[in-house]
């Protein structure tokens, strides 16, 4: 089963903020999130533990 997470949970799991999170969206480097209805969006969960992953990696760490 796939979670859907807001915006504070996924800074509180990667460590990064708000604008860092739109930033790497708007450049690819981050996962986009998804349309909750009206204002509201949140991310997969699986995209932000993929992306944690490559980040720990990236950085010559095991996962």
């Amino acid at each position: 089963m796939n979670r859907i997470i807001r915006r504070p949970e996924v800074e509180h799991l990667t460590g990064i903020g708000r604008s860092a999170i739109y930033r790497g969206m708007q450049d690819g480097s981050f996962p986009k999130n998804i349309s909750l209805g009206g204002k509201a969006v949140g991310w997969k969960e699986s995209d932000i533990q993929g992306w944690i992953t490559k980040q720990i990696e990236a950085a010559g760490m095991e996962a």
